[in-house]
This record gives C-alpha cells, structure tokens and sequence, in this order.
C-alpha cells in the first residue's frame, strides 16, 4: 500500500508538469501477470494456470470536455505528449505505444459504446518493457477500467478482458489468446487463475508457498509478439486440428488426452506440425495435474511440471532461444529451486521459478553470472507477490 501511494503521489505530480492542474485527475492500478505454467494453450482450447503480480501499470487520467486524447508515458519521456483525438482511432507505426490504449477506446466503440469525451492520459509502468509479464495487456485492462470509470459503461471486469483481447487482435492485430487480458482484469490476492479458454470457466486456487517465493528473471533480450514466430505457431497448431478433425471428433487440441493424442497423432502430416500439437495437448494436462498437485500441497510435484513443461516447450514447440534456456538452465543447478520454467509467448522475455526463501540470493548471483557470461548482457530478478486486478487509487 505504502509504494501504491507513493507511485500515487510520483505520478500526480508529473501529470501536473506534463498536462496543467490536476484537478479532476483519477489515479488508477492494472497488474502485469506471469503464468506460472500452461503455455501456447490459451489459443488451443487448453488450461492456463496465470496469477496477476503486484507490479503494473498506474495510470493517471482526466476527462476533457472536447474529443481530444493526449497520452504521455513516464517510460518513453523521449516521446513527449502525443495527441490523437477520437476520430483518429486507427492503428499506426508513429502512435507506438499508445496503439494499445486507442485500441480499446476503438473497440469500445465497435461493441456499441461510443466515448462521448476524450482524455489527458499518462501511464507508468513499471513492468519490464517487453519481458512477456503483459504490459500491453496490462494497459489495455487500464485503459477499459478507465472508460468505464468516466463514462458508467456497464461491463464487468471479465468484458473488459475480452475487450482488451478483441482490441489486441482486431487493431493491433496480434492473434493472441484471452489469458493474458483474463488474469489481469480478474487477479485476486494470492491465487492464481486455473482457467478453461475453451469456455472461460475458471477457479481460483490459492498459492501457498510456505517457505519460498516467486522470483521472476528478465532476460532483457526484447521481443515483439507479432514480429514473433508467435502467429506461426498458431497457425500450425490450427493446421494439425484439422488434421486430426479428419480421425476424431474434437474442437480444439485441448480436447484431447496424452493417450488419445498417440493413438490418432499419424493423421498429422507433419512432424514439425506433429511436436507442436503434441505440446499443446500434453502442456494441457500438466496443467491440470500442477493445479491438483497445489492443492494437495505437493510443491514439489509442482516444481516438476513447470520443469517439464520448459522441455516440452524447449525441444516441442521450439519458442525458448538461448537466453531463456540459460536462465532456466541455470535454475536447475541451483539448490533449492522448487521449477523454472520460460514464461510467456517465448523469444525472449521471462523465466518464472520458484525459490526457497534460504536460496534466493544464490540463485540470484549463481544464474545472474551465468547468465552474463554466456549472453554477454545482465539479466534483471523480480521477487514477486500475487496481486489484485485492477483498482482505484
């Protein structure tokens, strides 16, 4: 709470330099979110199992009384104030970063709610840029908050998830699944979101790590999501669907078990094709075993599967790179770490583990070295705390 009012105070204070007074300004709080394991299943009818994270994006904002949007970020100060207005919700390479939060005010509009104002915005985040945590998500779930907020639009928080993702496809044109959005707008205090994306059907489960801590490991090599091979994957795993629709009757790659899988995976042509379903199919069930193996207070079966999903991941899906498998690599020697595992789309971005409190600092030094010495660059280490979504200030 106490760095809540700080980030609170720091960000009134710039809004007042950038944009005048700051009178009628509302602060604002979105999570970023790190899935602790269910990777690349969002988009094939699968589990995930994501949390949100006490870091994000704050966001300060005030309603205007023309049809003005001026946005500035305290992360690209470079860039200065950039002003829109809404009738120029298009995406564009020159809008950068502000594609995400014109992308929903678009998509509000495109579900029939037209903002009748525009808006003075300025974010902080202090999510790495680019680490795969979700900023992006994490500032469209902002951005509807916002809206919803000035303008009474009746949605719930679970509307502005889909808002955001429709946004995400639709005008940024990233092909990405609800999870993100989903954790962000639905987080609740340390419980992570066991969620069927087939159907949007979730339960929160708690997440008791007595004795170690989520520690989260930037690799600092950025990368874009849709300048990723991340649509690719997609795509094959859409081919080898069909594929298999051929054989046996299913919906979506998550609809089938392990043995199931083996039992009709010959009706897809392609090896390559092949590795990536079978990933989606078996990251599926580790998912569901990890959530069953958390409440029964078996960590340590949990530690595995995030392990053996990074394999699956690694040698299957083919989306970790050298930067991600050093670090995880590198957790894996250290004593005392329970999993690691790469998070997110892959190409970079993050690694999530889960140390014991006494091993820490360790695993910090002894990956961190590694890490530099092989890479040639320093990994940034977040030890984390499973937050709520979004709030006012």
């Amino acid at each position: 709470m106490k760095e809540e009012m700080t980030m609170k105070n720091t960000i009134l204070k710039k809004f007042t330099e950038v944009f005048g007074e700051k009178e009628g300004v509302k602060t604002y709080f979105a999570p970023g979110r790190v899935n602790l394991i269910g990777e690349h299943t969002d988009y094939n009818g699968g589990h995930v199992f994501p949390c949100a994270l006490t870091i994000g994006t704050y966001g300060a904002a005030r309603r205007r009384t023309d049809n003005k949007l001026r946005f500035y970020s305290m992360n690209f100060e470079k860039l200065g104030v950039i002003s829109s207005s809404l009738e120029e919700l298009e995406p564009s390479k020159e809008a950068g970063w502000t594609n995400y939060p014109k992308g929903v005010m678009w998509a509000f509009g495109e579900k029939g709610m037209q903002i009748p104002f525009g808006m003075d915005l300025m974010l902080y985040g202090n999510i790495p840029n680019g680490s795969g945590l979700s900023s992006s998500a994490s500032v469209e779930v902002l951005t509807g908050y916002i809206l919803r907020d000035f303008f009474g639009f009746q949605v719930s928080n679970q509307d502005l998830a889909l808002i955001g993702q429709y946004a995400e496809n639709n005008f940024n044109k990233v092909n990405c699944g609800i999870m993100d959005q989903f954790a962000i707008a639905m987080g609740k205090k340390e419980h992570a979101i066991f969620l069927d994306t087939a159907d949007l059907s979730f339960e929160y489960a708690p997440i008791v790590l007595e004795g170690a801590k989520i520690v989260i490991a930037s690799s600092n090599k950025k990368r874009g999501l849709g300048d990723s091979k991340y649509n690719e994957r997609r795509s094959e795993c859409e081919t080898a669907l069909a594929e298999l629709q051929q054989e046996v009757q299913i919906g979506a790659l998550g609809d089938l078990n392990e043995e199931t899988f083996e039992r009709y995976q010959s009706a897809i042509k392609d090896d390559v094709r092949r590795k990536r379903a079978k990933h989606a199919v078996y990251e599926n069930q580790r998912t569901i075993r990890a959530v069953e193996a958390l409440k029964a207070n078996n960590v340590a079966l949990f530690g595995q599967l995030m392990n053996d999903s990074h394999v699956s991941l690694r040698d299957d899906y083919e989306v970790t790179g050298i930067e991600l498998d050093t670090l995880v690599e590198g957790a894996w020697k250290v004593d005392g770490v329970i999993g690691s595992r790469m998070t997110g789309a892959g190409f970079g971005g993050c690694t999530v583990s889960i140390v014991k409190d006494e091993a820490i600092d360790t695993f910090i030094e002894k990956v961190g070295s590694a890490y530099k010495e092989k890479i040639g660059y320093a990994a940034d280490f977040y030890v984390v705390e499973v937050g709520d979504g979004p709030v006012t200030l």
